[in-house]
């Protein structure tokens, strides 16, 4: 039989908007003589739909939404995914369900039994584990059906039950053998995830000896970024099928000879996937959010220029307006690139000096400030300034603002609060500097968007006369190491002594990564690309004094 692989981009509770693209695409299906079309995890909700699980009035009308879709389906085997009301008196009051529709009736539900409750995930908070799941019957096939984490057991050792295995024993007992296993999913990427899950898909492939289909919601919500990427192999573990990343596709399997559709290939650089991703993320969350064009601060300095070139990657650079904000200290050259950048990303591009409103400042703070010299407090004032300007243009003409800063200078705080930390989106928060320069390079491949001149030159504040990054900063390359080793692989400080780092500059690192949490946690949200992010999933408080 054909079989679809229908990953979409929904909308967290536009049950009408998402339950018309399952219909649509379902459609789409059955007129390429499919017999089974399957859809991502919570395909008419939107995932995560998080505490709107907890109104009584979203779980109503979600229910009405899928009883809706049930009749408007075409007469062939539908797998989407759905929450539903669980029937026990004690526990969570929903499952994450998975039902199968056919000729509007549902002649099969899977209900999620492992609940992730790390880094971003917290589906214990919600639903109930589902019981052991029963195979079912399309096509001549048996088939096996599992959601997301339920096959994640593989590479989360805290995980007892074992879904898939269950599966082939309840299939034994029914004297078969599952010919197939799906899993829906909604899986976010960050860096590494597509090997991640080609590691546990092979495993399971080569310990069940059976095909294997995942289908992956697509799209930006929030800070999460979901690739898609859905795929298929069979049964020695080759891959048969694989649908595009971080856009809406659809991608057939035959059953006959386990053959399908190859969309992109599988050696895509690391590089791409989070260029691809970012620029996806702007632009669902300006358009899920309600608008339609950003402004950003353009300095002359990579972080916005990158910013500025993604920003115009998503959304067109017509939507896009660049302002440069010089003040006395920023150089003639800054302002330069400022506008040489805008000139190769085509957008808009506006100067508005803080001279005169810098030098107010300072007036009015005189009498106060007598017999101090001058510090990081002027620096500061400089940088509120831009972003009083800059949301006032948000405001005024209902653009949102894009702020600039990189997840090293998030990381020890070298961001000013209420400065050029206030925006609507942080785009690059979760982008190491390194990481910056190397998508700017991957940037500049469709030709010279970012200048020359911004790659090259030392990265500076401008905030004060003849300043450098490094001279507050360790080097870019030796903090990038220090961060990720201590916020991505969970290092400690000794173990990051052990590997050879200067105690001194280890623990400089990480006093400044403790003290700024409170900055962080006023941050704009930002979108993630790493395993592990500042936000929604990093959780620590902002007052404590633990030094490893």
């Amino acid at each position: 039989m054909q079989i679809a692989l229908i990953q979409l981009n929904p909308i967290i509770g536009d049950f009408a908007h998402n339950c018309e693209k399952i219909i649509r695409y379902a459609r789409k299906a059955a007129e390429a003589g499919c017999e089974l079309a399957i859809f991502p995890e919570l395909a008419v909700s939107g995932y995560p739909p998080l505490d709107l699980l907890e109104r009584g009035s979203f779980i109503d009308d979600h229910q009405s939404a899928v009883a809706a879709l049930i009749t408007e389906l075409p007469p062939i085997s539908v797998m989407f995914g759905c929450f539903e009301r669980c029937p026990k008196s004690t526990g969570k009051p929903l499952y994450n369900s998975v039902f199968v529709v056919k000729d509007r009736t549902i002649i099969h539900k899977t209900r999620k039994q492992l609940l992730p409750e790390y880094d971003v995930f917290d589906e214990n908070r919600y639903f109930e584990p589902g019981p052991p799941g029963e195979p079912f019957a399309c096509g001549g096939l048996t088939i096996g059906a599992t959601v997301c984490e339920d096959i994640w057991h593989y590479a989360v050792d805290d995980y007892r039950s074992r879904p898939v295995a269950d599966l082939q024993e309840r299939a034994r007992q029914e004297g078969h053998f599952l010919d197939l296993l799906i899993n829906v999913s909604a899986s976010p990427y960050h860096r590494g995830k597509t090997r991640i899950r080609q590691s546990i898909f092979s495993s399971l492939t080569a310990q069940y000896k059976i095909p294997f289909i995942y289908v992956n919601q697509v799209g930006g919500q929030d800070s999460l970024l979901f690739d898609g990427a859905s795929l298929a192999l069979d049964g020695a573990g080759t891959t048969i099928a694989r649908a595009a990343h971080f856009k809406e596709d659809m991608v057939l399997v035959d059953s006959a000879d386990w053959s399908g559709e190859i969309r992109v290939s599988e050696d895509i650089e690391e590089v791409e996937l989070v260029h691809d991703a970012l620029v996806m993320g702007i632009r669902d969350y300006v358009t899920k959010s309600g608008f339609s064009q950003a402004v950003l601060g353009l300095s002359g300095g990579i972080d916005s220029a990158l910013t500025a070139a993604l920003a115009v990657r998503a959304l067109g650079p017509e939507n896009v307006l660049g302002i440069a904000l010089p003040s006395p200290y920023s150089s003639k050259e800054s302002l330069e690139d400022a506008e040489t950048l805008a000139r190769g990303c085509g957008c808009r591009f506006e100067v508005l000096p803080i001279d005169d409103l810098f030098d107010g400042y300072r007036d009015s703070l005189s009498r106060l400030f007598a017999g101090r010299e001058e510090d990081v407090t002027e620096q500061n004032i400089q940088a509120r300034i831009r972003g009083n300007l800059l949301m006032a243009l948000s405001n005024k003409f209902n653009r949102l603002l894009l702020t600039t800063g990189n997840k090293s200078e998030m990381a020890v705080g070298y961001c000013t609060l209420y400065g050029d930390m206030s925006g609507g989106l942080a785009v690059i928060s979760d982008v190491p500097k390194q990481l910056v320069y190397e998508l700017a390079r991957f940037v500049n491949r469709r030709g010279d968007i970012i200048p020359t001149r911004i790659l090259e030159k030392p990265p500076s504040a401008e905030l004060k006369p003849d300043q450098r990054d490094q001279d507050d900063l360790p080097p870019y390359e030796l903090l990038d190491q220090i961060l990720e080793l201590y916020l991505e692989e969970g290092c400690g400080r000794d173990e990051i002594v052990g590997r050879g780092y200067d105690p001194e500059v280890v623990d400089d690192i990480v006093r400044r990564i403790r003290i700024n949490e409170y900055k962080r946690k006023q941050a704009p949200m930002g979108l993630k690309v790493t395993s592990k992010a500042f936000g929604f999933g990093r959780r620590l408080p902002n007052v404590q004094n633990y030094r490893g």
